[in-house]
């Protein structure tokens, strides 16, 4: 038996996670299993030999699945097989990724595949963040162009007390939900969700993160050094040959530096750049036809083909805007460091929907609109550390014209699951308890322009959109990212940044908040040395930021309306003994779907704690009463000595059935009809008829007798038998009794098979 190599790492007081290779998938790269609880992550890294010919970018691929029987169970549906990868896998995959991708070497290209799987679901014990450190540890055993290790650790908060790697039930008490990957000496990527925290409690967060992050990436070098060497990869970097950024400065260097100082608009920005380039490659190679991109020569005499001297403008592009920041702390738009984009907003903008908004800063515009439904609306999830369903969520799209390009409609990929569940895990926060708000709330967050930080732009739409739609969110949320540029010790932080900025910068900070705090944050670092107080002033600009957008969005909407849309169904929600309810519900569901249907609503019934919580959705409030009514009812209980209006279910020969409620029946008696002697049923009363009745005796087996006699004027000289006596008489016949009655008490008998046996 292969043992392997196993090392035990304790990352906090009491915290510790173990990472074992050499005994399981020992042809990939390198991998590992790692496990914490009894939570456990088998990582795989195989790594391509090497490169197709021409190619210019990193392929890597970072997978991340749950298999339910990692957790004793098998997938619900028809088909008993993992289908699509739900948003948690998706969103694990990205956490992982984006804090490896910046890591690898310049110029490695060769194709790199990390795939992790959970073997084994400890259900307090998430895995997502053991597959951060299994990811890292596969890498180092693998020999890739790697500069790490790093690891990744969740923050939690709960009482007060920061908790590293809180279990999957104090998350539920906690008040920040926050992922942090970094390596022994920096931070490289954050992502999480908090209740309003100050810019010093997130960075506390961020060092206490970063002090467990250390251990675990020192535990991976003493995994490593009890291996033993490591054999690298073997690759030739991909770059650019010597000579030709210099030669391309000085064909268009100039022309460079005047376009990025230009007046800016982003379809003539990205134009005249790609005029450079067109100009700098008919320079090097000349130009057979200019409209076809052709050139005259393969390449020139120092091996410099087209798309070296294109990659080479880009080069040219990068130092001329990161220049101009540095030196003049001017950006490419005219804006300085900390400015925002002009923003105008607009609600109320579909008519039909429930709530709409439109929130456009500068060439960034995101409608957003609002549906409010009922708990069959809510998301199902199925998963194996979650089975908790949604009652909130927010579907973020970005479709290809909001870029003007033309791209086939697929579905929603890696960064749409990403960004909207950022936006939703900033609002969330601010959506109001479900006991006081009982809707199922989606928002669409439809991206029409792009440039720069739509998924901020798609908290600020989604939180005027919930406003317009009169939900009563406790308070406005905004949202703006923040960049970084550093070079030769010069430092410049960014304040709502453009594409470019984002693509050719050091940092991408996305902040929301309301004006008492934080409430989501991503943030991805490309750089190391991100020091505590570039933190703190990259959070406060942040700050400053938010504060102004919330300025602009409360000038348009300030709170939320007092009254839902006239199309939005109207939730009415009581309680009851949970005993009732399969009296609301109704045999195979017969009394409900009856209800529904006479009342055109939608009834949901729930048990909590031993309540029955029933919710009723209309489209209008009459209806809503209507159904409201017969629900009261059905759960309530008749009491000796009430009166109540009836209606006439059945005549028989010894009396009527009457309904005083919904399924609740009872036996008017012949003898009970009228005064005086009753010939025949049917002279007094029909089936449908109202009649009213006191209740005067609830038997012990539950059935009920009623009288009319108490709404009857009382005949002059008429003299009330004892009860007794009557009884006997009426078992003696009184005539009719006797002449139709001993049918009728067995039926009665017929009384139990009539209304009594249904009450």
């Amino acid at each position: 038996m292969t043992m392997g190599t196993t090392r035990e790492i304790e990352f906090a007081p009491g915290k510790t996670i173990s990472i074992e290779t050499g005994r399981l998938a020992k042809q990939a790269s390198g991998s590992v299993v790692a496990r914490m609880g009894d939570t456990m992550v088998l990582c795989a890294t195989t790594i391509a030999p090497g490169i197709k010919e021409g190619q210019n970018w990193f392929p890597l691929t970072v997978d991340y699945r749950e298999k339910y029987c990692a957790a004793g169970k098998i997938p619900g549906g028809f088909f008993k097989r993992e289908g699509r990868p739900t948003d948690k896998e998706v969103l694990t995959c990205r956490l992982i990724d984006r804090a490896i991708r910046p890591l690898f070497a310049e110029g490695f290209f060769n194709e790199v595949q990390v795939m992790a799987s959970v073997l084994s679901a400890d259900p307090e014990v998430d895995a997502d963040v053991i597959a951060g450190v299994a990811a890292s540890a596969s890498l180092m055993l693998s020999g890739a162009p790697f500069e790490g290790p790093i690891a990744e650790v969740r923050v939690g908060r709960v009482d007060g007390e920061w908790v590293v790697n809180p279990t999957i039930p104090q998350l539920e008490t906690s008040d920040v939900d926050l992922v942090v990957a970094g390596k022994l000496d920096a931070i490289v990527m954050v992502e999480g969700e908090m209740k309003e925290i100050s810019e010093d409690e997130m960075i506390e967060a961020l060092e206490v993160a970063h002090a467990a992050i250390k251990k675990l990436c020192q535990g991976q070098l003493d995994l490593l050094a009890e291996v033993g060497e490591i054999k690298p990869v073997a690759y030739t970097p991909v770059k650019l040959p010597d000579g030709v950024v210099d030669r391309v400065r000085e064909l268009i260097g100039a022309k460079m530096d005047a376009h990025v100082r230009a007046p800016y608009e982003k379809a003539s920005f990205y134009g005249g750049i790609d005029t450079l380039k067109a100009e700098a490659v008919a320079a090097l190679l000349g130009v057979t036809d200019a409209a076809a991109g052709t050139t005259a020569a393969a390449a020139t005499a120092e091996g410099w083909t087209a798309s070296h001297i294109k990659e080479a403008v880009s080069v040219v592009e990068s130092t001329a805007m990161r220049s101009m920041i540095l030196d003049e702390h001017r950006r490419i738009d005219g804006r300085g460091l900390s400015d925002i984009r002009n923003i105008w907003c607009e609600v109320g903008y579909l008519p039909r929907v429930h709530g709409s908004s439109i929130f456009t800063r500068g060439e960034t515009q995101v409608l957003a609109s609002v549906t409010l439904g009922t708990t069959k609306d809510v998301q199902p999830v199925d998963q194996i550390f979650d089975t908790t369903d949604k009652r909130f969520y927010l579907h973020y799209a970005f479709p290809p014209f909001s870029t003007g390009e033309t791209k086939p409609i697929r579905a929603p990929g890696r960064r749409e699951v990403g960004h909207g569940y950022l936006a939703e895990r900033a609002l969330a926060s601010m959506l109001p308890d479900e006991e006081d708000f009982p809707y199922t709330i989606r928002i669409n967050a439809d991206v029409l322009e792009s440039n720069g930080s739509s998924s901020m732009a798609s908290v600020c739409s989604g939180s005027l959109a919930l406003m317009d739609a009169g939900v009563p969110v406790k308070k406005p949320v905004a949202g703006v990212a923040m960049g970084l540029i550093g070079e030769g010790g010069k430092v410049a932080v960014l304040s709502d940044i453009l594409g470019t900025e984002d693509h050719l910068g050091d940092m991408d900070f996305k902040l929301t908040g309301t004006r008492d705090g934080i409430t989501a944050c991503q943030m991805d670092i490309k750089i190391a040395g991100l020091t505590r107080d570039l933190m703190r002033q990259a959070l406060l600009q942040a700050r400053d930021g938010r504060m102004h957008i919330l300025d602009i969005m409360e000038a348009t909407l300030a709170e939320p309306r007092p009254d839902l849309s006239p199309y939005a169904p109207r939730l009415t929600q009581i309680t009851i003994d949970a005993s009732f309810i399969g009296a609301v519900i109704g045999p195979g569901g017969k009394i409900i779907q009856g209800i529904q249907r006479e009342t055109k609503t939608s009834i949901d019934i729930s048990e909590a704690d031993g309540v029955g919580i029933v919710t009723i959705a209309a489209t209008n409030e009459d209806d809503s009463l209507r159904a409201l009514e017969i629900i009261r009812g059905i759960v309530t209980v008749p009491e000796e000595g009430e009166e109540y209006e009836g209606t006439v279910r059945k005549v028989e020969a010894f009396g009527a059935i009457i309904e005083i409620l919904p399924g609740k029946e009872g036996l008017l008696h012949v003898s009970e009809l009228a005064y005086g002697f009753v010939e025949k049923v049917e002279d007094h009363l029909q089936v449908g008829d109202k009649v009213r009745v006191k209740l005067i005796e609830v038997r012990d087996d539950g059935k009920l007798r009623f009288s009319r006699k108490p709404f009857l004027e009382k005949p002059e000289g008429y003299e009330e038998r004892p009860r007794e006596r009557r009884e006997g008489g009426d078992r003696r016949g009184g005539g009719g009794d006797r002449r139709h009655g001993r049918g009728g008490d067995r039926r009665g008998g017929g009384d139990r098979r009539g209304g009594d046996r249904r009450s």
